[in-house]
């Protein structure tokens, strides 16, 4: 490996080191519904963001819960020693993309059939440092 790959792929480690990151995958509801939950909590403080999901009545919101709390455990796991609360962590990325349909047939006057689209979804969270998450997005807007 040249000099410049491996210097190139430190600094992509080390940038990784404070990110975390957990994907849920074939979640049985449709995408609009999931991103509607995931526009809440975007860009939040990681404990603000549990408490929106706590107390949200969208059904979509418990399992996005449950999968922020699985993304700060991997966090945790990275960065043993550190504390949660002492770190400032943020949603930094969700992204909300469509997964599998089934496809079913409904039963119609005169002979007919509707087609009901059965949809699921994949979500992924990004946890990461609040300083570090601002800097990487300015320096890209700067070249």
């Amino acid at each position: 490996m040249g000099a410049r790959k491996r210097i190139s792929a430190e600094k992509r480690k080390e940038a990784s080191k404070s990110k975390s990151f957990a994907i849920l995958r074939n979640c049985p509801s449709s995408p609009r519904k999931m991103r509607y939950v995931a526009d809440m909590i975007r860009g939040v403080e990681v404990n603000k963001a549990l408490d929106i999901l706590h107390y949200s009545n969208k059904d979509a919101s418990e399992k996005v819960e449950k999968l922020l709390l699985s993304a700060i455990a991997n966090w945790q796991a990275k960065n043993e020693g550190a504390r949660v609360e002492d770190s400032n962590l943020i949603v930094s990325e969700i992204k909300v993309d469509g997964g599998t349909v089934l496809k079913r047939l409904r039963t119609a006057p005169q002979g007919r059939g509707y087609r009901i689209r059965k949809r699921s979804n994949h979500v992924l969270i990004v946890v990461d440092k609040a300083a570090e998450a601002t800097e990487e997005k300015v320096q890209p807007q700067s070249k």
